[in-house]
């Protein structure tokens, strides 16, 4: 009986090893830039998975996208994290990275490129089905996300995480192909409310399809623990929001990839 139950756990445990979560750092480019992203999946899928793809908040590619893109590939996707800033481009402080971030919102067809080679960079790995692939973003990469939508992409869907939602290119509307979910602090101060209602209003008249979501008491950036706990700065972390954000684009996602 013994040597049966020894035989059972060395057979979990091989399985489970089998399942590990694989990750690499990619290096890809764009404009002559070098680029250092980051991608994860499990290994025991065979062949292709839908593929999803995380543009990182204003400081840059970080541990927090990484979590994110190994969370995704437990879930049986293939994540890729982009780089928009450039290898080893990080800023040391919020200073920097409000130059940083605001360098690409003020040039969108920068970032939409930026953004857009990162998405060939997941396509090119072999392991994303090319006719499934979404994209989410947090803060920043929110915006950055719906930049790409707005870019006509070829993407199944779009989540912003306490992104920017001004509009201003309006008529690009028009140009989105993709589903749209935006995850939104109620009381994020950082969002004003005639950017909301632009943005609303350039969907609408475009006819996309899209939903948003608010969460009683978030701020910016509630997803992430580096906030801090204090929503008097507007920008902080809410255990619920978060909880419900992710469970809400796990639903989002099980829906464009049908």
């Amino acid at each position: 009986m013994k040597s049966i139950l020894a035989l059972g756990l060395v057979l979990v445990a091989a399985s489970a090893a089998s399942a590990a979560i694989t990750t690499k750092t990619v290096e890809y480019s764009h404009g002559g830039t070098t680029l250092e992203g980051f991608m994860a999946w499990d290994d025991a899928v065979k062949g292709t998975r839908p593929g999803v793809l995380i543009v990182h908040q204003w400081m840059g590619l970080t541990a927090y996208e990484r979590m994110r893109a190994e969370q995704l590939a437990k879930l049986g996707y293939v994540a890729f994290a982009v780089d928009v800033y450039g290898n080893g481009v990080r800023p040391a402080n919020p200073g920097e990275a409000g130059g940083l971030a605001g360098k690409y919102k003020g040039d969108r067809a920068l970032l939409r490129a930026r953004v857009a080679a990162g998405l060939d960079a997941l396509r090119a790995s072999g392991l994303a089905d090319a006719k499934r692939i979404a994209a989410i973003g947090y803060c920043f990469g929110g915006t950055a996300v719906l930049e790409l939508a707005r870019s006509g992409a070829d993407l199944a869907g779009v989540v912003s995480f306490h992104g920017g939602l001004d509009s201003p290119s309006p008529a690009d509307g028009k140009n989105i192909r993709a589903k749209v979910l935006v995850l939104h602090g109620a009381d994020d101060p950082y969002v004003p409310a005639k950017d909301i209602a632009a943005f609303q209003q350039e969907l609408r008249d475009a006819k996309v399809d899209w939903q948003m979501v608010y969460y009683a008491g978030a701020v910016h950036s509630f997803t992430q623990k580096e906030a801090g706990s204090d929503p008097a700065k507007g920008a902080a972390y809410d255990e619920r929001a978060d909880r419900r954000s992710w469970q809400a684009m796990r639903s989002f996602l099980q829906e464009v990839f049908e």
